[in-house]
């Protein structure tokens, strides 16, 4: 999907199920990670995740739409535009838009962090970290003595 026929999709639900034209701009922000879209306080424009959008099917993108539509009118009408207000929570569930962004498509989901662990030479003591760490530099807390890598587990 093309920034124009995002533009034009939001036109078209906002007069469909709000009755209430859209006249500001509708992007994709490659930048948005863990949310299908955003509403803009300051001018109004509505930003949406393309990744997401990509790996969904056209009803799940609809509903994320609906929701930034229902923070943006409800705002430019000067009611409740925020999650917990009840003019939000109203509008949502008469548009039937989606309350939650979905689960991002399989293989897009954050990677397993690796664990590299350490133990002290004097004491014992394990340190699992999720980076490496100069053990040249850097010495066991409780005792002062050196640390010495073991493995790194993925």
């Amino acid at each position: 999907m093309t920034e124009a026929q995002l533009q034009k999709l939001v036109e078209e639900i906002s007069l469909k199920f709000f009755k209430r034209p859209f006249r500001h701009r509708a992007i994709f922000n490659k930048r948005l990670k863990t949310t299908g879209g955003r509403y803009h306080l300051s001018d109004h424009h509505l930003d949406f995740n393309p990744t997401l959008f990509a790996g969904i099917s056209r009803q799940e993108q609809i509903g994320i739409i609906k929701h930034e539509l229902c923070h943006y009118h409800l705002h430019l009408l000067n009611k409740g535009y925020r999650h917990q207000d009840r003019d939000f929570k109203v509008l949502l569930a008469t548009v039937g838009g989606s309350r939650f962004a979905p689960r991002l498509p399989q293989g897009k989901e954050s990677k397993a962090k690796k664990q590299v662990t350490y133990c002290c030479s004097g004491c014992g003591q394990i340190y699992i970290r999720q980076r490496k760490i100069n053990t040249q530099r850097f010495v066991c807390g409780k005792c002062g003595q050196k640390l010495q890598f073991l493995k790194i587990v993925s």
